[in-house]
């Protein structure tokens, strides 16, 4: 076996809760040395961006039509994308500290995830193309690159590369070896956020494949180590092209070719000190390699009721830290609605995951047990692998109730016994095909795998905030308790994000601070 693959599935069973014995952690909240949540440049320079807080955006259950004409690449259309995918959606006050919620959810509000965009010559930016950060603190590009390329000259007008990476420290200080795994949640999420926002500009977003690891790094600088803590290295994650058409393919070696080296600024440090990781250093190496191929797929979505505007439903999403009992009930309508918007592949890839939902409150549906199959070419292995009693009563097109019962005690023991599991509608366990995956497609699929987790999560939030409704990702789970449930005793499939929608419980006492108050 490929030592990168071993040291994958080692890693993965090596970082499972269990009963009594939860993955391994630091153990304390060592508050003195929490991570920088905004990373910045020193030394480069910063573009404030116009806010787009004002500017009209069609109502969400549009954005998924794909009939939306396709905006102008300009200042004021780069800071729409980027605002409303991953910019700061509200700024919390409460006993004297104060902290910042963006528009895409992060494990812990922790935000490993960065961005940075490679841009042709725009007018109030930049005369030739450009390397840019983007800071969310200030809503700004931060210039560390310009150069001269012909690479937009190939693709269609109004396009543009966006590339997210990860600072893994920013986990892995809270969630020690675990944190690999929810870094790639967040990516998943951040990548679907910026894929919703760029639908509401008209602009269709494709994941830039064949590409080797290294090569990306070296795009984006992150091998300039003296621009960065020893400390605190950022790994670059997935490259996208934003614009009128989906792109799949660039030259990359030559666009790498032409951007001057080094780059400007120096990334501010994020922590006074560390704890060192082995695992986590090992499992970054390992993934290291291809980015397997982006596969095309049907992306055909389901028509939606009328809604509200998209800018509203993307700044209210939140994260449900308490569900309500009492008002947990949902109807069919909504059940199906929120199933729906995730069945389709989110970013142009076949489906791994399929949902395993715990069904508490839902109008027209016994509680229970049930199955949406997202790959119906995983139907005849899971129907084998899982328990020989389940029923497989199909409910609607992919959707199987498994066994009826009450099963909200088990799906709050599985979520780490968190009461949000079992106090809304349902609560499910995003079940992946894993081994042959990884087996497949390389070392870097494993990494994918999360990413397509974290895009369903995004999707399920925002769909969820459109019903007037709450969400929140799990990420602390007991997995082989979970697997044990289903019957499941290999590696064939893994759970590998836990999630749950009903109704939040607000907190009163948390104040609200107005946005972008520290920009000049």
């Amino acid at each position: 076996m490929n030592p990168s693959i071993q040291d994958i599935f080692s890693y993965h069973n090596e970082t499972k809760h269990a009963p009594g014995r939860y993955a391994r952690s630091l153990g304390y909240m060592d508050w003195a040395n929490q991570p920088d949540p905004f990373r910045h440049y020193e030394g480069s320079e910063r573009i404030e961006l116009p806010l787009a807080l004002e500017h009209p955006i069609p109502p969400y259950h549009l954005l998924f039509d794909n009939a939306l004409p396709s905006a102008p690449l300009v200042m004021q259309s780069i800071s729409q994308l980027l605002q409303f995918s991953l910019g700061i959606a509200a700024n919390k006050a409460a006993n004297g500290s104060q902290w910042s919620l963006r528009c895409n959810a992060s494990s812990g509000n922790l935000h490993p995830t960065e961005a940075y965009l490679i841009l042709p010559p725009i007018t109030g930016l930049n005369e030739s193309c450009g390397l840019y950060h983007y800071n969310p603190q200030y809503h700004a590009l931060e210039k560390l690159c310009s150069f001269e390329s012909a690479l937009f000259d190939t693709l269609p007008k109004g396009s543009f590369l966006l590339a997210l990476s990860s600072i893994t420290w920013r986990e892995t200080w809270k969630y020690g070896e675990r944190a690999f795994r929810y870094c790639n949640l967040d990516a998943g999420h951040a990548m679907q956020a910026v894929d919703v926002s760029a639908k509401a500009l008209g602009w269709k977003t494709g994941r830039i494949t064949p590409v080797q690891s290294k090569l990306l790094n070296t795009l984006l600088g992150f091998d300039q180590a003296d621009r960065y803590d020893e400390n605190e290295p950022e790994y670059a994650d997935m490259l996208l092209c934003i614009g009128p058409d989906k792109i799949k393919t660039i030259d990359l070696e030559t666009l790498n070719q032409s951007m001057t080296k080094p780059y400007l600024g120096k990334a501010n440090r994020l922590s006074r000190s560390h704890q060192p990781w082995e695992m986590i250093e090992r499992i970054e190496k390992a993934t290291q390699t291809e980015q397997s191929p982006a596969l095309d797929a049907d992306t055909h979505f389901p028509q939606r009721a009328p809604s509200m505007e998209a800018k509203a439903v993307i700044m209210q999403r939140r994260s449900a830290q308490l569900m309500n009992p009492e008002k947990a009930t949902i109807s069919k309508v909504q059940f199906l609605q929120l199933l729906q918007a995730v069945k389709t592949p989110l970013y142009h890839e076949v489906n791994t995951a399929n949902l395993v939902i715990f069904v508490h409150a839902v109008e027209g549906l016994k509680s229970g047990l049930y199955i949406l199959i997202r790959n119906p070419d995983h139907l005849r292995s899971l129907k084998r692998l899982m328990r020989p009693s389940f029923d497989w009563e199909e409910i609607e097109q992919g959707l199987y109730a498994l066994e009826y019962d009450d099963f909200r005690s088990r799906a709050q023991a599985i979520s780490c016994t968190q009461t949000i599991a079992a106090e809304g509608a349902f609560s499910l366990g995003m079940l992946c095909e894993f081994s042959e995956q990884i087996n497949t497609y390389g070392p870097h699929r494993y990494k994918e795998l999360y990413w397509e987790c974290g895009a369903i999560g995004q999707q399920l939030y925002l769909e969820a905030t459109s019903l007037g409704l709450s969400a929140t990702g799990i990420g602390c789970y007991l997995d082989d308790s979970f697997h044990y449930l289903l019957g499941l005793d290999n590696n064939l499939f893994q759970s590998l994000y836990h999630f749950t929608v009903g109704r939040a419980i607000r907190d009163s006492r948390l104040q609200e601070i107005p946005l972008y108050q520290n920009r000049a």
